[in-house]
């Protein structure tokens, strides 16, 4: 990589973007399986599973958890009874907050709302984020980051008084804490030739190694602030726990440098459709093999199911989805992209992917 290329661009490890669509699957999504309580030799979990799908190796099974660590037998109790108040058809017809009114433990609904809306396009744009400084401070897998500067990366403003609100930095920690709790399982090889490899890892999206607060008199508990309160740390220390590194794997997709994390005020993380967009075709650049390395053909079923264009409502869909790709097109990661049809009435989406804004270097 020449040193122009490497400010222009930085790269994200092959592996993760080839699960990170799956783990990202939101309640919506045919393959997800709703939370259980479970229990085995090694602890208590609480857990989502997303199958795999059949049809496309991409497609893979993910398992997200969050390990219940130090649990009494009365307190694994306490937790499936509430558990019982998860209303889980609201869940799906009406919502997630409305799915968890029932839950009175606050610490408990948090936990809930953390695995459901995992990896979220806020989530997203912060791991992207923590990428790019990893290029930039060459230190491996771990970066240490400002609270504030991430902040702003998001596109949130300050307050009069130069701060940011309590809401958006108690949103960060938790956002931060829920990359940090929330076990991926899944199969470590996700494909060598035609066979899925058995053997199975377990991994967290980043490991917070340490935090700093620089106002001592602040009382500060990074998982009672993720549970209870509002509050953030002022800068965080963390290690990318899928980093190999791309001088020790060759296996990485290259994103621009200038790559927009921003969140569109008043608007609901899960209506970003243009992350949800743009990783899933990073993804696909893994999985697939672009031709010439910019052509990707992807059915149209699973990029609406990717992007969470699930409803009924077709026209709507239709809208949403050209919507995004004209977005990705202004944007340049996108040269063209045209509707091609398809066997049985299921039409394919026919994309030339500007590589100099996201390119996938095969694993050597």
């Amino acid at each position: 990589m020449t040193l122009s290329e490497k400010d222009l661009t930085f790269p994200v490890d092959g592996q993760l973007l080839m699960v990170l669509p799956r783990a990202a699957a939101s309640v919506n999504n045919p393959d997800v399986r709703l939370p259980i309580l479970r229990s085995d030799g090694d602890g208590y979990y609480l857990e989502m599973r997303v199958e795999a799908d059949a049809s496309d190796a991409g497609e893979v099974a993910v398992t997200r958890r969050v390990p219940l660590e130090d649990l009494t037998a009365d307190e694994w109790e306490e937790l499936n009874q509430q558990y019982d108040n998860l209303d889980l058809e609201a869940l799906v017809d009406q919502g997630i907050s409305k799915g968890l009114e029932k839950i009175q433990d606050r610490k408990i609904q948090r936990l809930f709302m953390a695995l459901l809306t995992f990896l979220n396009p806020r989530q997203v744009g912060i791991v992207l984020y923590l990428y790019k400084l990893a290029a930039e401070q060459n230190n491996g897998p771990v970066v240490t980051f400002r609270s504030n500067d991430l902040l702003e990366s998001l596109g949130y403003s300050r307050t009069k008084g130069g701060s940011f609100h309590a809401k958006v930095r108690s949103q960060l920690n938790r956002d931060l804490v829920a990359l940090h709790r929330v076990e991926l399982v899944l199969a470590k090889s996700l494909r060598e030739g035609n066979k899925i490899g058995a053997e199975v890892i377990i991994k967290s999206i980043l490991r917070i190694k340490s935090y700093k607060i620089e106002n001592l008199s602040r009382d500060f508990d990074l998982a009672k602030a993720a549970d209870y309160t509002y509050e953030l740390a002022d800068s965080y220390t963390v290690s990318l726990e899928f980093f190999e590194g791309p001088s020790r794997t060759g296996d990485y997709v290259l994103f621009a440098g200038d790559v927009d994390i921003t969140q569109k005020l008043g608007s609901n993380a899960k209506n970003d459709y243009r992350t949800k967009l743009l990783l899933y075709l990073a993804s696909r650049l893994k999985w697939d093999s672009p031709q010439d390395g910019q052509y990707l053909t992807i059915s149209k079923q699973y990029l609406f199911k990717n992007l969470d264009l699930l409803g009924s409502n077709s026209s709507r869909n239709n809208q949403i989805f050209w919507r995004t790709v004209e977005e990705l097109q202004q944007d340049g990661y996108i040269l063209g992209a045209q509707e091609l049809p398809g066997k049985r009435k299921t039409p394919s989406i026919h994309f030339q992917i500007n590589s100099g804004r996201l390119r996938s270097n095969a694993k050597s």
